[in-house]
């Protein structure tokens, strides 16, 4: 694996894998400032920003910005997180140049005249309702914003109708200036490339940029509690979280591998005694999302409103289980291959592996090698698995979120009561 790193004097860095299979690039510019970077009046910020940034440039306006890329058979496109934003193309191998031209472009001449910033505004008002509308959305957001409340950590991405109506160019400006710096900021690039050449096109459109790292993330503090919306959807969402190790974490990839076997997969506790023995739901999955210095570990499903309380009951029950004894080692085997084949697979994909280099090494500041994460995967034993799982399901409160229709209660006591062994 062909994988090099370059630094340029303002401090950001260029990765690259050389893909000589490939006839395309797939590359982006990953900055380490997301909804976490934002104070509670301008919650959303990030994100309208990431939408701005395609409206208009000193040399492109917004429809040249997105012709120039497809004239090439490119695209084009950016995501915001809670603690990055990223900008990214895929063109062919020839094409490298004029992608990092017009990231270079969007990222450091963007005029966000009043007009667009009106026109976007109402835009992303849309995008929020959208949200709204959809349960998993609902859902989510109650679960974050009440395991980490009153925080960046527990406001939503997208924002509030109220904080992102009051966004003003002023505001974009300055939100970027101060956290837009090299030493936040990384280009990564996976395809048929040369590293040299990356770094060169790299060094001509950003080298002007101002050195630095912006402001210190506020402290995590976790919460936890319930939370309990009605919502006239079909069906009832239900989120059980509990306070999850960080991606520094030395539990991490037992916390990945406890999420596997608990319900990674068809093979998985939950989805063969949730769904196929009981038949209580059509969907039902854990997750460990993990973030710079806290994580989030959980499961979701949605189901009608008079089966949560069974379906709650045996999420717990399996939790605890394991929690107690520990997985088996035939599944603990199972979900360790399941995060193997996946770490595999990504590097099949141009696209995944330049967004896996960049988030590396705006966490660890170093790339990890594939050979590096599956043997951290393998070293994970059944003890370890035991001994996260029940950090995870003692050593917190739980936080639950249960939206949808006719929701009379959140029954927290009963959950807190039966997670004790009550």
């Amino acid at each position: 694996m062909t994988v090099e790193v370059s630094t340029l004097a303002n401090g950001m860095r260029i990765v690259t894998h050389a893909m000589p299979h490939l006839e395309t690039v797939s590359l982006g510019i990953w900055v380490g400032c997301g909804a976490r970077s934002e104070c509670r009046t301008l919650n959303g910020i990030s994100h309208l920003l990431e939408h701005m940034a395609f409206k208009g440039t000193e040399r492109r306006n917004a429809r040249q910005i997105v012709e120039e890329i497809e004239a090439v058979g490119g695209d084009i496109n950016a995501a915001t997180s809670l603690e990055s934003t990223a900008y990214y193309a895929r063109v062919l191998k020839d094409d490298v140049a004029l992608a990092i031209d017009i990231l270079g472009d969007i990222l450091q001449h963007s005029h966000f005249r009043g007009s667009e910033l009106t026109r976007e505004r109402d835009v992303i008002l849309q995008e929020i309702a959208a949200a709204n509308d959809c349960p998993d959305d609902v859902a989510f957001d109650a679960v974050q914003e009440t395991a980490f409340p009153d925080q960046a950590l527990g406001r939503p991405i997208l924002g509030t109708t109220e904080t992102v109506s009051r966004v003003t160019r002023a505001n974009l400006i300055e939100h970027m200036s101060r956290n837009y710096l090299g030493g936040d900021m990384v280009l990564s690039a996976a395809g048929k490339l040369q590293h040299d050449q990356v770094v060169r096109h790299a060094e001509a459109q950003f080298a002007r940029l101002n050195s630095g790292n912006g402001p210190p993330l506020e402290v995590a503090r976790y919460a936890g509690g319930p939370c309990v919306r009605t919502r006239p959807f079909e069906q009832t969402h239900a989120i059980l979280a509990f306070l999850g190790p960080s991606y520094r974490d030395d539990a991490f990839y037992a916390a990945q591998v406890f999420s596997g076997l608990l319900g990674g997969g068809l093979s998985s506790r939950l989805f063969q005694e949730v769904r196929e023995r009981r038949g209580l739901c059509y969907s039902i999955y854990s997750f460990c999302n993990a973030m710079s210095d806290v994580g989030l570990f959980g499961v979701h499903a949605g189901t009608t409103d008079e089966l949560v309380p069974e379906l709650r009951d045996v999420v717990i029950a399996e939790l605890s289980e394991i929690a107690a004894q520990g997985p088996g080692d035939d599944e603990l085997q199972r979900s360790k291959a399941q995060l193997k084949a996946g770490l595999a697979m990504s590097l099949e994909s141009s696209g995944a592996r330049a967004e896996q280099m960049a988030r590396q090494l705006l966490a660890f500041g170093r790339p990890l090698g594939v050979d590096e994460l599956v043997g951290r995967v393998e070293a994970v034993s059944c003890a370890d698995v035991q001994t996260t799982a029940e950090r995870i399901v003692t050593g917190s409160r739980p936080t639950w979120s249960h939206v949808g229709p006719g929701v009379p209660n959140a029954d927290y006591d009963h959950l807190t009561a039966r997670l004790a062994g009550g």
